[in-house]
This record gives C-alpha cells, structure tokens and sequence, in this order.
C-alpha cells in the first residue's frame, strides 16, 4: 500500500483527501493541530494521526521523528495546511499577517525542507503543494491571501528544478471556492467608517458566497484529481488547474491582458 502525508487534515478539504484516499486503499498519514482533531477518523482504517504545526519547526521535527519511525515509506506529501485573511492593507494586522504567511507559505516551505531528505534517501516522492487560482490571478481584497498562494507557485516551480535528479515529483494544484468550511473560517477586517471599505467587503463577501454555494461538486472533483496526480505523478513541473471557475479566470486574464482584465474585475466588484 502507498502512503500519503497531508497536513491540515482534520477538516475541509483536507479531510475529504484523507477519508477519499483511505477508502480507495492508501495508508493515510493525517497531521492535526491538536491530537483531539483526530476523533474525525476514529473509525475510518488506515489512517493514522500525528500532531503537527506546520508553523513550528520543533513540532515538524517531532512529528516526523514518529512519522518516519512507523511509516518507513512516504509516497506524497500534500502540503494543504492554510487559512484566509480578507483585509484592506491600511487595516491590516501584523499578527494576522504573520500568521497566514506562516502558515500558507513558510509552513510548505519547513515541510517540503523536513521530507525532502527522505524522498532523496528512498529513491522517489512527491509533493502536491495547494495553491489556489488567487496563486494565478489577483483580485480585491485578496493582498495577504493570494501573495501567500503565488509565493507558493514560484517556490514550488524553483524548487522543481532542484529535486529532478533524484525522482521527485512538484506540483501545484489550484481551484476556486470549494463548498468546504474555508469561506466561513476566512478572517476579515471589521467595520470600519470607511464606507467605501464597507461597501468592498460585503460586495466581494456576497460575490465569493455565490460562487462557494454554486460550485456544488468542486470538492469531490479536486479530492478526485488529487487521487489521480497522486496515483500518476508527473516528472516535470506541473500546475492543474480545476474546476470550471478557476480554468475560466485563468484563461480570460492571459487572454485579456491585465489592463482589459482589471477593468472588469472593477466593474464587477464596485456596483455603486
């Protein structure tokens, strides 16, 4: 049986990709904040949790002493671990900051560095890095968000190079707002007197809610084309790009330029 790691695992998306790779026969390495998340899988076989942070590299280190101790093997690391912050950069945090470029980028960066040298000792791996189509367009409100999401396209392209001599595989997979409980835990400024700031908010909010609750079989598709990449690893560089939201924005922003583009972006967002 294969073996894969996935990091944020205890809900979401993350979730979903362990439950749907356990049941199709892969021994399931599903890494939690706390221990007490993994009561999700408690009567789901082969998969088997640890407690990882990928924001501190004493826990990455622990977790992979015991990772590797019981699991000789690791076939894919899927680096899936990251929130949301929604802000104006005037109204930014730099605590909020620093924790979504902790977790959405650094935390792929401590974890590609940790396994790395097990991929090189066995022979072959994998890593598929969740990036998002914020990692290939940029929209409002999305400053902190998607610079986190492109710094993890341009590092995992960069690092590709690097690992081809010793059969490792890099990829990045990128999608729109799937109907998982992401959107819900997004952080996002509070009102302000600002009103043109107000006005932005609740247009993107009501905008990103649409398009979460219409894009109904999203997930099942990305858990499906994860499967796939997985089970068929590229030996070059790869991006996928899924669903028909995410294949659309791409494709009209390198067909329009980013001047006809950003004007549409405007038109759409700024109703008043």
């Amino acid at each position: 049986m294969k073996t894969i790691l996935i990091t944020g695992a205890s809900g979401g998306l993350g979730k979903e990709i362990a439950l749907y790779f356990a049941t199709n026969g892969w021994n399931v390495i599903a890494t939690v904040i706390t221990i007490n998340e993994a009561e999700v899988f408690q009567d789901v076989c082969n998969v088997y949790c640890y407690e990882l942070n990928v924001t501190s590299q004493e826990s990455i280190d622990q977790a992979k002493s015991a990772i590797v101790t019981n699991h000789p093997i690791i076939d894919v690391v899927v680096n899936n671990a990251g929130i949301g912050y929604r802000s104006f950069v005037e109204l930014s945090e730099d605590q909020k900051i620093d924790a979504i470029v902790d977790i959405n980028w650094l935390g792929v960066v401590k974890m590609c560095r940790a396994f790395i040298p097990i991929f090189r000792k066995q022979g072959f791996g994998q890593f598929i890095n969740i990036t998002s189509i914020a990692g290939l367009v940029n929209l409002p409100l999305g400053s902190f968000y998607h610079s986190t999401k492109k710094a993890v396209e341009s590092f995992s392209e960069c690092m590709s190079y690097e690992l081809m001599d010793f059969n490792i595989s890099v990829c990045t997979v990128q999608f729109g707002n799937a109907p998982t409980n992401f959107q819900k835990n997004v952080v996002k400024s509070e009102k302000t007197n600002i009103q043109s700031y107000n006005s932005l908010m609740d247009n993107i909010t009501d905008i990103l809610n649409k398009k979460t609750s219409k894009n109904k079989n999203l997930t099942q598709d990305i858990v499906e084309k994860i499967f796939d990449i997985a089970e068929h690893p590229s030996k070059k560089f790869r991006r996928y790009t899924i669903g028909f939201d995410a294949k659309f924005m791409h494709f009209l922003r390198i067909l329009l330029g980013y001047r006809l583009f950003n004007a549409i972006i405007r038109m759409k967002v700024f109703k008043n």
